[in-house]
């Protein structure tokens, strides 16, 4: 990346016309920032803790209740920060950074999402293969190219934002440095970054919403063909949870980077819930509707009281 800036640094503005309640805002973030990190660290912890979760299916999850600790951490304590009334400046090396890893985690669980949705079509239309499908090596391969796609789609985005020179204004009328927010301040034409950033995470958001939707027509074609009910409402049970969390990940996404005209308000609010309460929602969604997720959180916080009793 290379550096043609002039500035030093960038002042955050906060959510727009939020003015006057920043303490209200803060409290309120703050126990929703606590409340996802706490009840996603221990999704993971009971992930890891029991061997009968220990299945392609819980591999997967785990690692989104990691993604659900890191995502909101990039923007979240620097929200927080300038809401208690602290410094709202940011380094501009540490805006481009907060631009890349918001993108790169980003891209990275959406397609998580996708790799999950392929995971429950091989569940319920190959359940004799699963376990020789969805084996440790293809699992980790999948994983490793959903990393791949996030780091190289964050690279891309986060280059042509800041290779483009920034001398005037500094002031983003945002809360956190996102490509709409920032592009506004450069003094070049943006025309082509612009371009970029709506193809590429355009393209990326219907690709992986496309891959979802073929496996989840599928596993619907597969419901319908259990002659059970029980059955069925066994089979759906498993992938109701799932797709609730995917409409709440791409729901936002749509929204923001494909809208014509960008509408400050309305994208703070649409991040807002794509940043701090749709991580917050994803465990409270899994472990709610999933009855092994229940029994081995039961374990973990007994075990976690009975040690702080002890």
């Amino acid at each position: 990346m290379r550096n043609h800036t002039e500035l030093n640094e960038f002042i955050l503005l906060g959510i727009p016309q939020a003015e006057g309640l920043e303490t209200v805002l803060f409290v309120i973030f703050s126990f929703i920032y606590l409340f996802t990190m706490i009840g996603n660290l221990l999704i993971f912890t009971a992930i890891v803790s029991s061997s009968a979760l220990h299945t392609p299916m819980y591999f997967f999850l785990g690692l989104l209740s990691i993604f659900d600790v890191l995502f909101p951490s990039v923007t979240c304590p620097k929200m927080l920060f300038y809401l208690s009334g602290q410094s709202q400046a940011i380094s501009y090396k540490g805006c481009a950074a907060q631009l890349f890893f918001h993108h790169f985690l980003g891209s990275t669980e959406g397609c998580l999402y996708s790799v999950m949705a392929y995971d429950r079509f091989v569940a319920i239309c190959h359940p004799l293969r699963y376990m020789l499908i969805m084996r440790p090596g293809v699992c980790v391969g999948l994983v490793m190219a959903a990393w791949l796609v996030g780091c190289l789609q964050a690279t891309i985005l986060t280059s042509f934002t800041f290779q483009l020179t920034y001398c005037g204004p500094n002031r983003v009328d945002y809360f956190f440095c996102d490509i709409p927010a920032v592009l506004p301040l450069a003094c070049a034409d943006t025309s082509l970054a612009q371009k970029v950033g709506s193809a590429n995470v355009g393209f990326l958001a219907l690709m992986l919403w496309f891959s979802v939707c073929v496996s989840y027509t599928r596993i619907g074609i597969a419901i319908l063909r259990i002659r059970s009910a029980k059955g069925r409402q066994k089979a759906f049970s498993t992938c109701s949870a799932h797709l609730t969390a995917i409409l709440c990940a791409y729901g936002p996404v749509i929204i923001i980077y494909l809208q014509p005209t960008p509408n400050p308000l309305l994208g703070a609010v649409v991040q807002i819930l794509n940043n701090v309460v749709s991580p917050m929602l994803n465990w409270l969604i899994y472990s709610l509707r999933n009855k092994e997720v229940k029994r081995s959180l039961k374990r973990v916080l007994y075990n976690v009281i009975f040690t702080a009793l002890e």
